[in-house]
């Protein structure tokens, strides 16, 4: 099983968060890529664009099938990230730097507090 970085927080539904300043920077993690196979597509919000924690803010699209991406905090989007049109395998290659996907300004920092900690999302993986 992969490793998951500690400066990370979690969400049961396998995407991650690296604070960014005020923003923070959304992904998905390694299980998710493994889970998912060859990443062929992403489908993103625009900057300016609001989410709402646990609703679906875009997809990924695989060589096996195409799954939802779910806001893990509500939010505005302060940035997309522009390579991954032209180079979707990016998230397969680096999810967890080159691979990101959207910077978000929480609406309720609260809700930063409710994401899983990288102990807590290994249990959360290995329960799988």
């Amino acid at each position: 099983m992969s490793s998951f970085p500690t400066e990370l927080k979690y969400t049961h539904d396998h995407e991650w968060l690296r604070p960014q300043g005020t923003s923070w920077r959304v992904g998905i993690t390694q299980f998710a890529v493994d889970q998912l196979g060859d990443i062929t597509l992403v489908d993103l919000p625009k900057e300016g664009d609001l989410v709402t924690k646990g609703q679906r803010f875009g997809t990924v699209e695989s060589v096996k099938s195409v799954s939802d991406l779910y806001a893990p905090v509500s939010g505005r989007v302060l940035a997309v990230n522009p390579s991954l049109k032209d180079s979707p395998e990016l998230v397969n290659s680096d999810p967890y730097t080159q691979g990101w996907m959207i910077d978000v300004e929480p609406a309720e920092k609260a809700e930063i507090d409710e994401l899983l900690a990288a102990d807590a999302y290994t249990a959360h993986v290995a329960a799988q």
